[in-house]
């Protein structure tokens, strides 16, 4: 019954079901990410980016005044202020002098300090720090809280990746070294291919099918099993330690499917079109530059989305062909792997910074996506 006209075959569902699961894996993580960019490491480290709309306990180190704000009120030495700063947010539900135990207190309770003195903290933030004698010192005792913060949002990291800090000049550096990579390793294959995949599809000439067998294999190549040999051949002409290098290395690594895929899009072309233009006295070179470039753009996208892609988020390729130990030429990749290394904590800066790397991809992609599906079934159907 399933094979009735107007019957949804069950793995019709099946199908759209995969199609619409794998779009929430791609998609939820990408909207964490960004979420993730725009909060506070605190907030991160109390809540999932799920939660950034609604108030969060934390547990927070604040600090009262510096002594220098201190008034004279009769025999008393008075600090007043609020922990939260002059925007007065959160709620305090406990807080504490001591790391041992931050939650000593009640909003509102009077406490010693081992420096001498009583602090009073009330539920909104406000405190009250007085003494005797004259506070000394160059900052305020540490007040630990716990307390339900509102929801925050912040620009500050990216102002930290991209603007200011020396991790943020080596992430701004980084994506232009990136750039500098990507867009020459996306055009050039993309020039060789068109004319290799014209002269294989429209031009006679002996093993022509021997070629198209070995691109084919080619396909199947490991990366990993070229790179010490290739890298070698480049050290012995003097680009392994350069742009030139990387680009040359990621053109003959995207070749072969660029080939494959152009050749499978001309060959297809109308042969009546090709063989007018040759009436019409036109040469192959003027068939190529006026008929197939303008008739193949699907099948050019298509690829220009892969190789911009892999080149993009490539690490392997630039660790080994990039080798600078200044950071002239460190790609971001690269860059996010060293703050791993150096800023494992600071997961605001890594969120943004991941974020940041895969903007560049996404508009590229959604720009050129309606293109890809065109491109990738070039030859499949006669």
């Amino acid at each position: 019954m399933s094979s009735i006209v107007g019957e949804k075959p069950a793995l019709i569902w099946v199908l759209r079901l995969s199609v619409v699961l794998l779009v929430a894996l791609w998609l939820f993580p990408t909207l964490g990410l960004l979420v993730s960019s725009f909060r506070t490491a605190d907030q991160i480290a109390t809540s999932g980016w799920w939660r950034a709309m609604f108030p969060s306990e934390q547990n927070l180190t604040l600090r009262t005044a510096a002594p220098e704000t201190q008034i004279r009120e009769g025999d008393l030495f008075v600090i007043e202020g609020q922990l939260f700063g002059d925007d007065a947010k959160g709620e305090i539900s406990a807080w504490g002098t001591s790391a041992r135990d931050p939650a000593a207190y009640a909003p509102g309770t009077t406490a010693e300090l081992r420096r001498g003195g009583t602090l009073t903290v009330q539920a909104d933030g406000r405190y009250r720090y007085e003494n005797t004698e004259e506070i000394s010192g160059k900052r305020g005792p540490r007040v630990f809280v716990s307390a339900t913060v509102p929801p925050e949002f912040t620009l500050e990291n990216y102002a930290t990746v991209l603007v200011s800090g020396n991790a943020t000049d080596n992430m701004a550096k980084a994506f232009f070294n990136t750039l500098t990579v990507t867009i020459p390793a996306t055009i050039i294959p993309i020039l060789v291919a068109a004319f290799a995949a014209y002269a294989l599809a429209w031009m006679e000439f002996p093993g022509r099918a021997l070629l198209v067998a070995t691109i084919v294999g080619l396909l199947v190549v490991p990366l990993q099993l070229a790179l010490i040999p290739l890298l070698k051949v480049h050290n012995e002409i003097g680009i392994g330690k350069g742009y030139i290098g990387v680009w040359m290395a990621h053109t003959g690594f995207g070749l072969p499917l660029a080939i494959y895929l152009l050749r499978n899009y001309m060959i297809g072309i109308p042969r009546d079109i090709i063989e007018n233009a040759r009436v019409d006295g036109a040469t192959d070179f003027m068939i190529f530059v006026r008929i197939i470039l303008p008739l193949s753009f699907p099948a050019l996208a298509s690829f220009a989305i892969f190789q911009f892609l892999w080149t993009w988020n490539d690490l392997l390729v630039a660790m080994v062909f990039l080798i600078d130990a200044t950071g002239e030429t460190t790609v971001m990749t690269k860059q996010i792997v060293e703050l791993l290394g150096t800023r494992g904590g600071n997961w605001e800066i890594l969120a943004t910074s991941a974020f940041v790397s895969i903007a560049v991809p996404l508009v590229v992609f959604f720009a050129m996506q309606k293109y890809l599906v065109r491109g990738l079934l070039a030859g499949s159907v006669k």
